[in-house]
């Protein structure tokens, strides 16, 4: 849908009417990033994959005013309209366009180490009878690895504190923000790569929402908002434990498994303080009691993280031993005659709920949480910690979601979802519409590689989609997006290289279509012509960059480029514009205009075509006018045999035999000894006489030489051949 801007301040489709007076409200507004100067000639929009809308921007054709050979004329960009203002993963926000440039460069050389595997893989694969690359066991090992450092990519959420001293009341220490790529690419990590986390996935699931809660919609009350509201609450408060929100924050906390939170909120109680005007050992004790046992935790896990709380189990006999006895330590307290003793009332309440929430009571942990995942990871911690695996996960998440209905959503929970369903169609349909073609690209790899289902969808060749699969529709999709940027479709190649039906095609079509008039940019398509193989398309981005350059004057530049292609045929006929120009005059001052085109030839003769004589001929002149100057032997014999070799040269045009042979009288009668032998005065007789009849052909072309040219060479070559027939011996 093409379309013109409009003088309206810019405007691609202008709309008007203010709100409150009658008149529409404006329909929200997306700013696009799309790095093409001013002026904006035509705009295209058209419908991508999902929420997705492509916007192409292109530049008046020929403007003036560009800032260079890497001016970008167009741009292709996609907006997501995906979830509006419900809160959903708006990528687009959260990543500018430098860091997003950033991680599109990062990987490329993960994503083009691990298709060199598969590659290899599936070779041997072929040889040893295999039916697909996932059958070796080290392909997830290589899955993970190449996962692993897309992560690293995508940002750290355990990265360090940015204060290197921190508020003594801090509950939430700042970190790196998370992002909603990064927590998308480490949920598919969680699920479908990593096989040793089978063992602990509710665990690793756990860790999941700790680190990216803050993702989920801002329209609901999530723990992390909770926890962020009170810490900006905490600095007026003198008496935490006499406000709401500091229970409430609490039991939130710990439903969810923020141990190391719960007990540093512990500690603000104020049974605490050293200057207490009352006696309040009991409820001091009770509340460190509550401390204990919270750092005591039982977890199913090969290990915790620096400066996370809990005791940790690695096997699962010795979890069940342990969580049996912690329960017990908890019920144990929960029914100790110290509560009697305690006297402030909100205290007792609110640590009886934290030890409720520790023995798995359903009205507790609803009550606590707020969103369906913060009550779906509590039913791990408290409810079900023995669950291991996919076993009524999906079952368990539908249970949670009505007891929490969700007002908005944003593509992690849909994600979720799909995830926990075991649907890779829901789980590639969500990553689409809200993440964009890098995501959905890159993550295909983890979704197949231990998922047979997930790889037969993903690689089977749909006649609906033109032969090719899905898998290569999603690449040429994103490297459609690629190549539609001056900074990144240097990195297209990569990914089209790996579509193996139509990929190579388009490759081709992409390198044909850079620009030649930036020898830099010309060098660099050119390495990428070699780097995969691309000898005709090299050959014929040379031959269009020495056409360019030759037609605007830079001749030299299109010599070079000519002889690098190897094209004898234009070659040829830059020898005839050449022969027609110095034809006309042999004259030195005429030569002297060519001969710093000649000097390009270089040594290398044999490649120049046509041009081969003018070099030959450029060493001739240079000869004979030492030959003249110096008056001696030895640079006359060489000028002779200059003249001999180029009329002896099939490439030597017949009409500069004459004005060869007539420059060289005057060194053909300077010398009382011949210069020549009589077979090579013979040649240069039959030469002489073979010319003679080419006059009689309508064809001839003149060399406008005075009319007693041609009698003066034949008297200066019969002399010669007179005295070295009377030398010979």
């Amino acid at each position: 849908m093409p379309g013109m801007p409009t003088d309206g301040g810019g405007a691609i489709v202008p709309f008007r009417g203010e709100p409150g007076q009658g008149a529409p409200s404006p329909p929200p507004v997306r700013p696009i990033r799309h790095g093409v100067a001013p002026p904006i000639f035509r705009v295209y929009v058209s419908w991508s994959s999902g929420n997705l809308l492509q916007v192409a921007c292109l530049r008046p054709p020929n403007s003036e005013g560009c800032g260079g050979a890497e001016e970008v004329a167009g741009s292709v960009v996609e907006v997501n309209l995906g979830c509006g203002g419900s809160g959903g993963a708006d990528v687009e926000g959260e990543i500018d366009e430098a860091e997003m440039r950033r991680i599109e460069y990062g990987s490329v050389p993960a994503f083009a180490l691990l298709q060199s595997r598969k590659n290899a893989l599936a070779d041997a694969a072929a040889m040893s009878r295999m039916s697909s690359v996932p059958d070796y066991a080290e392909w997830w090992q290589y899955v993970l690895e190449y996962s692993k450092t897309i992560g690293n990519l995508l940002g750290n959420p355990d990265s360090p504190s940015a204060f290197m001293i921190e508020d003594p009341k801090t509950i939430l220490k700042v970190k790196e923000k998370p992002t909603s790529l990064r927590a998308t690419w480490e949920l598919l990590e969680i699920f479908y790569v990593d096989k040793q986390l089978q063992s602990w996935l509710p665990e690793r699931l756990v860790d999941w929402l700790a680190d990216f809660d803050s993702l989920l919609p801002a329209t609901e009350s999530t723990v992390y908002s909770k926890l962020s509201s009170f810490q900006k609450k905490l600095i007026n408060l003198q008496i935490v434990e006499d406000d709401p929100d500091y229970w409430n924050g609490l039991s939130a906390a710990l439903s969810v498994g923020y141990l190391d939170i719960v007990v540093n909120m512990l500690r603000f109680h104020g049974s605490y303080q050293l200057d207490q005007m009352d006696n309040r050992e009991t409820e001091n004790g009770l509340v460190e009691a509550v401390a204990v046992l919270v750092s005591t935790m039982p977890r199913l896990r090969p290990n915790l993280p620096s400066g996370k709380l809990g005791q940790c189990c690695k096997t699962r006999p010795d979890f069940v031993k342990a969580w049996e006895k912690w329960r017990g330590q908890v019920t144990k307290l929960e029914c100790s005659a110290f509560w009697i003793q305690c006297s402030h009332q909100k205290t007792r309440d609110g640590l009886k709920n934290l030890l409720h929430i520790m023995m798995g009571n359903m009205k507790e942990l609803t009550a606590s949480t707020s969103h369906w995942l913060e009550l779906f990871a509590s039913h791990f911690l408290y409810i079900r910690p023995f669950t291991v695996g996919f076993d009524g996960m999906h079952h368990l998440a539908q249970k949670c979601i009505q007891l929490k209905p969700s007002s908005g959503s944003n593509g992690l929970t849909g994600l979720v979802i799909g995830v926990l369903s075991e649907n890779p169609e829901v789980v590639l349909a969500e990553c689409t519409k809200n993440f964009g073609p890098w995501l959905v690209t890159h993550a295909m790899e983890l979704l197949t590689a231990d998922n047979d289902y997930a790889d037969t969808m993903l690689h089977e060749e749909r006649p609906n989609l033109g032969g090719i699969s899905i898998e290569e529709l999603h690449r040429l999709v994103y490297a459609q997006v690629l190549c539609s940027h001056s900074l990144t479709w240097q990195i297209a190649p990569t990914y089209l290289s790996s579509c193996l039906n139509q990929g190579l095609g388009l490759l081709e079509i992409l390198l044909l279509k850079q620009p030649i008039q930036d020898n830099r940019l010309a060098l660099k398509t050119l390495e990428i012509c070699r780097l995969y193989e691309l000898d005709s398309v090299s050959t014929s981005i040379m031959k269009i960059a020495g056409i360019y350059h030759w037609k605007h004057g830079r001749k030299g530049a299109g010599v070079y480029w000519f002889q690098q292609a190897h094209d004898k045929a234009r070659l040829d006929r830059i020898a005839q514009q050449l022969f027609e120009h110095i034809g006309k005059s042999v004259t030195e001052d005429s030569f002297k205009q060519w001969e710093g085109l000649l000097e390009l030839l270089g040594p290398d003769i044999g490649s120049a075509g046509g041009l081969e004589f003018l070099h030959r001929y450029r060493d001739f002149k240079r000869s004979l006018q030492q030959a003249l100057d110096r008056r001696s032997g030895e640079a006359a014999r060489q000028t002779v045999d200059f003249l001999i070799q180029l009329m002896r040269n099939p490439s030597t045009p017949q009409r500069f035999w004459l004005p060869l042979l007539h420059d060289s009288v005057e060194l053909l009668n300077c010398k009382s000894s011949p210069l020549m032998n009589v077979a090579e005065t013979t040649l240069l007789l039959n030469k002489l006489q073979e010319l003679s009849l080419a006059k009689l052909r309508p064809d001839f072309s003149s060399n406008h030489l005075p009319n007693h040219a041609l009698s003066s060479v034949r008297l200066a070559l019969a002399s010669n051949l007179a005295r070295a027939i009377i030398e010979d011996p």
